[in-house]
């Protein structure tokens, strides 16, 4: 799971250039995220990682932190 984290931290770092942001922080609480951005990230990591995202999936809890987005990416891969 480490891997998907390094993964989603470098595609995160592209659009938040002036702030690195830690594994558990709430990406949603920090401002830093619009409808346009969950939609890339969305695409982002059906890409990346080969997996479909279903709409029960699109919560935000499964959106708020490198953890959970990592959490999500693990869950999806495995059901797969």
């Amino acid at each position: 799971m480490e891997d998907v984290k390094v993964k989603v931290r470098a595609f995160l770092s592209r659009f938040f250039r002036k702030r690195e942001i830690g594994d558990a922080e709430d990406i949603f609480t920090l401002g830093f995220v619009n409808s346009l951005f969950a939609m890339q990230l969305v695409m982002y990591l059906e890409k990346e990682f080969a997996l479909r995202i279903q709409p029960e999936d699109l919560d935000f809890e499964n959106f708020r932190t490198i953890n959970s987005i990592a959490g999500l990416v693990d869950r999806l891969t495995k059901a797969a």
